[in-house]
């Protein structure tokens, strides 16, 4: 085991300028031709937010106990977006992932680890653009984070290591079954009202709250609202759970990963 590891490893630093290179590529095709470029990766989720919070502020912005601010419910919206925005973005990216790779994965030679690492590197790429830019509309608006938002990173790092698990064992099976690829989104929009991120958790009754407590995504969506907008630190155990629950998904991804690529390739 560790000498697969060693050798995993190996791999990884031998080929970290194809990695590197690809993340590159992928921003460059996906913003070519385009008058503002990357600014659409933040534009995107900071117009959801905007549009939500315009329709129902008027309606939530009162049950926001602790935010004395006329914005209070954006900033609640815009912390539970970044979470969210992290998550799906990955998931839906590592869905495709080796299908739209197809021809690559049979004309050349390479770890083919490398390609879950160039998702992970461009999702984090843009969840790291996506935290400054949410970061500068509070401070606009008028609310600067307190020294707790260093833990934001942090946040989303779990949250990106979360996604990339799930999205690269559902990306694997799409290869084989290609509803998986249609019945995720349909799957991840129940999942997006599943989470406290446009209403308050304690508005739900008891009985939903406590089945909506097994969802690690609230964890990690309660985390952030407590970092930006109530200047609290996320409950350390709880967050630590979600990210042991992250890495035992991301090993089981590798390890179906390894185990399906051969076939992967004859059946793509």
């Amino acid at each position: 085991m560790v000498r697969s590891l060693y050798q995993v490893a190996l791999s990884i630093y031998r080929y970290r300028h194809f990695v590197t290179s690809s993340v590159r590529a992928e921003f460059a095709n996906r913003f070519a031709r385009s008058v503002f470029g990357g600014l659409w990766m933040i534009l995107n989720p900071l117009a959801q937010a905007a549009v939500i919070a315009f329709a129902l502020s008027g309606l939530l912005s009162a049950r926001l106990p602790g935010v004395n601010h006329p914005a209070g419910y954006a900033f609640y919206l815009m912390a539970g977006i970044l979470v969210w925005s992290a998550f799906q973005d990955t998931v839906i990216r590592c869905l495709t992932l080796f299908t739209d790779n197809g021809s690559l994965l049979k004309k050349l030679s390479f770890p083919r680890i490398c390609l879950p690492l160039v998702v992970c590197g461009v999702a984090g790429v843009s969840s790291m653009l996506l935290m400054a830019a949410t970061l500068a509309v509070f401070a606009l608006l008028g609310r600067i984070p307190g020294w707790e938002a260093l833990a934001v990173p942090l946040v989303l790092g779990v949250t990106l290591l979360l996604a990339l698990g799930f999205g690269l064992i559902l990306g694997v099976i799409n290869v084989f079954v290609r509803d998986v690829g249609q019945i995720t989104p349909i799957v991840l929009q129940f999942l997006f009202w599943l989470t406290p991120i446009v209403y308050l958790a304690e508005s739900l009754p008891e009985g939903v709250r406590a089945v909506l407590a097994f969802n690690p995504l609230q964890i990690l969506v309660t985390a952030m609202h407590n970092l930006l907008v109530f200047s609290r630190l996320p409950d350390w155990p709880v967050l630590g759970l979600v990210a042991l629950l992250a890495m035992v998904v991301l090993t089981l991804a590798l390890l179906v990963f390894r185990r399906a690529a051969p076939e992967m390739v004859d059946v793509l």
